[in-house]
């Protein structure tokens, strides 16, 4: 019977296949329903910060899966969506209908609500801002330079669908060309956003084609969440990289910080660099790092760059020293939320009139602002393209192609950072990328 069966088979169709091909119909729906229904009591059976969901996760389909990220909310979104309404009991629909209130109720107007990656969306207005600046690399022309900026920026803005406010607005203390502080940006949908923004962080740089790291910068974090400075235009500030977060105090001398942060590097005083803004008002700063023997790398503009680059093992920079902008104080602040690094600021005044504008906005100069006080929230994210070449990032070039640019994007709490480069077409709109 079985060589029967074998030859039968070789020939052509079996004359048992019409009594088996039932049997194996019947067998399949069953095993497929049996394994549908396992894999959803074990997702149920997960505590919530387990199950790492692909289609919700931080990082857009690029397979890299931040389990930090997925919080209930993504465990309540999935279940709400996982199974069609033809298979869900009458216990099921009630379950999937709180799941979805919960997330209603919980992200309603929120970064978290939105499911996508902003600072993704935030390179784009950097790069237009980026490039609009860079054409006016050289040509003596400061307020030139910033009106391309400001204007491609706000342009590419509007486009966002986010409803965004901007908290901190560079410029305002030389009344450059700018979008102002209050100044309402985006299509208006959610979340609601707070905004700090830079078009260009070191003009002169721009103006007078020198390298050293002017750059396009953007942050932003959720509504209410950022520092907001007034009138106040002046930080003083210590910035450092994760390994130094708690061994710093801006309270104490530079000599003292410089010895904590070599001992948390585990390198000599000798090989600790510092960098400062080279200005007369850090001349005593500067004789005292010297006194303690660490390096010192003089930057004329960009001290957000230099701040960054303290987060970054491969920058040789590993703490910012010095009074600079209130602007770049929070933007920076943003950036070290994302990579896991610290700030300290404290508010500086240059005369009676810093002093009477810190009085007015209920400001206090012996408080110590930290990272989270200047840029707070459970979310935030930071953008920023480069126009010249500094130690961070890469300046525009224009090719017979287009203009290339070179970006760096990061988001917290997920600490995700990428770098881009940029190749844009040139029939494209000559501002909006």
């Amino acid at each position: 019977m079985r060589a029967t069966a074998s030859v039968a088979s070789s020939r052509g169709a079996s004359p048992l296949a019409p009594a088996l091909a039932p049997a194996r119909r019947s067998r399949r729906p069953a095993t497929t329903t049996t394994t549908t229904t396992r894999r959803r009591r074990r997702l149920r059976a997960l505590p919530p910060r387990a199950v790492v969901l692909q289609h919700h996760s931080e990082d857009d389909g690029d397979g890299d899966v931040n389990t930090e990220d997925v919080t209930a909310v993504d465990v309540h979104r999935h279940l709400a969506s996982s199974t069609s309404i033809a298979e869900l009991t009458d216990r099921d629909r009630e379950a999937r209908a709180r799941a979805r209130a919960r997330v209603d109720d919980d992200d309603r107007g929120g970064l978290k609500s939105c499911n996508r990656n902003l600072a993704l969306e935030m390179v784009r207005v950097t790069e237009s801002g980026a490039v609009a600046a860079a054409r006016w690399l050289g040509k003596g022309e400061k307020r030139a330079a910033d009106a391309a900026a400001v204007e491609a920026m706000r342009d590419a803005l509007q486009l966002v669908r986010f409803d965004g406010v901007v908290v901190v607005g560079e410029k305002e203390k030389d009344a450059a060309p700018m979008l102002r502080r209050g100044e309402r940006v985006g299509t208006g949908d959610d979340p609601s956003v707070d905004i700090a923004i830079d078009p260009i962080e070191g003009t002169s740089l721009v103006a007078h084609g020198r390298n050293g790291g002017a750059i396009s910068v953007i942050a932003i974090a959720e509504r209410g969440a950022m520092y907001d400075p007034g009138e106040i235009f002046y930080f003083n500030k210590l910035a450092v990289g994760p390994r130094c977060v708690d061994v710093v105090d801006i309270r104490k001398s530079p000599t003292l910080n410089i010895h904590a942060i070599a001992k948390a590097l585990k390198k000599p005083v000798g090989d600790v660099t510092c960098v400062v803004l080279d200005r007369p008002r850090h001349e005593g700063l500067i004789e005292e790092i010297r006194l303690a023997g660490a390096r010192i790398k003089l930057i004329s503009d960009g001290d957000v760059e230099a701040a960054v680059a303290c987060c970054d093992p491969d920058s040789g920079v590993d703490a910012l020293f010095g009074v600079g902008g209130t602007p770049e104080g929070v933007i920076a602040a943003a950036a070290m939320r994302c990579m896991g690094g610290a700030i300290q600021a404290e508010l500086w005044t240059r005369n009676t009139a810093d002093a009477a504008a810190i009085a007015k906005c209920g400001g206090d100069l012996g408080k110590v602002l930290h990272t989270k006080d200047l840029c707070g929230g459970s979310e935030c994210f930071f953008a920023a393209t480069g126009i010249t070449d500094g130690s961070l990032l890469k300046g525009v070039r224009f090719t017979s192609k287009g203009p290339v640019s070179h970006s760096i994007v990061m988001r917290a709490p997920s600490g995700t950072v990428r770098e881009l480069t940029t190749r844009h077409h040139a029939h494209a709109c000559e501002y909006f990328l």
